[in-house]
């Protein structure tokens, strides 16, 4: 599955999702875009967009775009709090349709 992380969850969250070909918005050049500007680049380049943004949700018309949305619920966007998530965001992952919203912790 091809993910692009985007710039609020840490970048180490990368090497925790083995098995998967994942990208960062810093690496692919995008930092600092909008949240719609980076959905649109993402729609076809990547099939799961994943998150800490809890606002994306009414921010964007996520059933417009063929690329699902992985929101990552936590007390914060640190990876000691975002760990206990993994297991559950990596069962979830191969089952999420394109358009899809998934939250995952809170």
């Amino acid at each position: 599955m091809r993910i692009l992380l985007d710039e609020s969850p840490p970048s180490e969250l990368e090497t925790e999702l083995q098995g998967h070909d994942v990208l960062t918005v810093q690496e692919a050049g995008w930092s600092g875009l909008s949240n719609g500007e980076l959905l649109a680049r993402a729609a076809g380049k990547f099939d799961v967009f994943v998150t800490a943004d809890q606002n994306l949700q009414y921010q964007q018309n996520l059933a417009a775009l063929p690329v699902a949305v992985v929101v990552l619920v936590a007390r914060s966007n640190r990876m000691q709090d975002l760990r206990p998530l993994l297991p559950d965001l990596l069962n979830r992952l191969p089952k999420l349709p394109a358009r899809a919203l998934g939250r995952i912790g809170g």
